[in-house]
This record gives structure tokens, C-alpha cells and sequence, in this order.
């Protein structure tokens, strides 16, 4: 599986860019990935999604970076080498949706399958299978359970801000580790007990 988190400059795949992607390898943690890139010209940008990643307009449209076309072949490149070409993630939709659509956007032949693994899906079920009650945002009429929640959840401190693509794949590796197979995965979270039974 490649676990994977993709930073942007908004939620709409069609009119917003990738900024950065992180993968990790989960058949192998030590097969990471890691590429920030421009926006595209003509990109729009949303100051919420800016606000997560600690981005500027301007710095993500340097012209130092590479183009997002230069990223996504390269990550494509990369993730193509890996067994199990699966996403894993939060809301990993919402990462592939990016990678399909920079793919469109230049050409790009989309190798990836469609189906996904959910880390909220992931930790809903892991909590009700506990005999307790996944937490609900009322106001919102959904599932309360974000990120932040999953770690303290399986034990690991909240990700450092600004949000970062790779460190958030490390994350979400930790987290589908533990609660996939109540097991540690990378040496960052290894001081980190696991705060529910461990299976033999």
C-alpha cells in the first residue's frame, strides 16, 4: 500500500494545484517520498488550505520549485516501483482526485486502481468494535473524528504545524499500522505504547 498526503493550494482538484506530495511505502518504511512543486499558472488558491501548509500566493508560485507536471511524474515514477499501489490515507479521495487530475492536466496516463483505505473508516471501526461510541459532531450531522483525534487515539502526539505532506504521511502510516494490526511501524512514534490491546 502507499500512504500517501498531497498539500494544495485548495479543495478543487479541477481549478486548484498540488503544492507537495509525501508517500510512504508501506511494505517498506523506509521507501519514502517527498516533492514540494509551483502551482500551475492560472491556479486559484484558497486561504484555508494555505493556512494548513504555512504557504504564501507567493511563495507557491516560486519559480525556483518545480512545475506540478515535473512532481507527478516523478512521484508517479517512484510509487510505480511499489507493490501495492493502494492509497492509504485520511480522506485519500481527496489526495487521488489531485494526482487524477494533474494527470489529465498533462497527458499523464493514471496507473493507480480506484479503490482507497480510509483512516477515519479505519478508526470508526476500530472504536465501535471497542463497544464504545465514535465521537459525533452534532452541529455538522458527521463523524467528529479527524486526524488529531486518530493519533491520540493509537497513542501518538498531534502532527506538528504547519501541516506537511510528508510528515503527514508518517502519520498516517503510524495510524493504519496500529489499527490495522495493533503494531508500531516507524521509528519516530517507537517511544509511543500503543493505548489499547495488543494482539498476540
Amino acid at each position: 500500500m502507499i500512504v500517501l498526503d498531497v498539500e494544495t493550494t485548495g479543495t478543487n482538484p479541477q481549478v486548484h494545484s498540488i503544492l507537495a506530495i509525501g508517500a510512504l511505502d508501506f511494505d517498506d518504511r523506509t521507501n519514502q517520498f517527498y516533492g514540494e512543486c509551483r502551482a500551475f499558472p492560472g491556479a486559484h488558491f484558497e486561504k484555508e488550505a494555505l493556512d494548513i501548509n504555512g504557504l504564501t500566493e507567493a511563495q507557491a508560485q516560486n519559480p525556483g520549485w518545480q512545475s506540478e507536471e515535473a512532481l507527478v511524474r516523478s512521484f508517479i515514477a517512484w510509487a510505480t516501483d511499489c507493490r501495492d499501489w493502494t492509497f492509504v490515507g485520511q480522506n485519500p479521495s481527496f489526495d487521488r482526485g489531485f494526482i487524477e487530475a494533474a494527470c489529465a492536466r498533462y497527458h499523464i496516463d493514471y496507473p493507480f486502481p480506484h479503490r482507497t483505505l480510509d483512516t477515519h473508516t479505519m478508526a470508526y471501526m476500530h472504536i465501535a468494535l471497542q463497544g464504545k461510541i465514535p465521537p459525533f459532531d452534532i452541529r455538522h450531522h458527521h463523524s467528529a473524528i479527524n486526524l488529531d483525534y486518530i493519533l491520540s487515539y493509537v497513542g501518538v502526539p498531534a502532527e506538528p504545524k504547519p501541516h506537511n505532506a510528508l510528515t503527514g504521511a508518517l502519520c498516517h502510516a503510524e495510524v493504519a499500522s496500529r489499527l490495522l494490526y495493533s503494531k508500531k511501524l516507524l521509528p519516530e512514534f517507537e517511544i509511543y505504547p500503543i493505548p489499547f490491546e495488543v494482539k498476540p
